[in-house]
């Protein structure tokens, strides 16, 4: 089983592809998303999102500023004011 995941700018789609586990900088703190989890909506503070693409596997991390998290039956979004890099 895989999440699916798409980071998103208000200019573009950044990334979209099923991966295995999410790590989000939320705004109460950091949260990991995997496949199945509950329904959830966050504000995202400025910081890393680590992408894991299977389990073990060493993060790839891209640098966000603010915005949104929504978790739902289609996997994660996140809605990023900026992404740098």
């Amino acid at each position: 089983m895989a999440l699916h995941f798409e980071l998103v700018t208000p200019e573009r789609l950044v990334r979209s592809e099923d991966v295995h586990m999410v790590v989000v900088p939320g705004a109460e703190g950091e949260f990991g998303v995997l496949e199945g989890h509950a329904p959830l909506m966050s504000t995202v503070r400025d910081g890393m999102v680590a992408i894991y693409k299977s389990a073990g596997a060493m993060p790839e991390t891209i640098a966000i500023e603010g915005g949104f998290a929504e978790v739902n039956e289609q996997g994660l979004t996140v809605l990023a004011e900026r992404v740098s890099g």
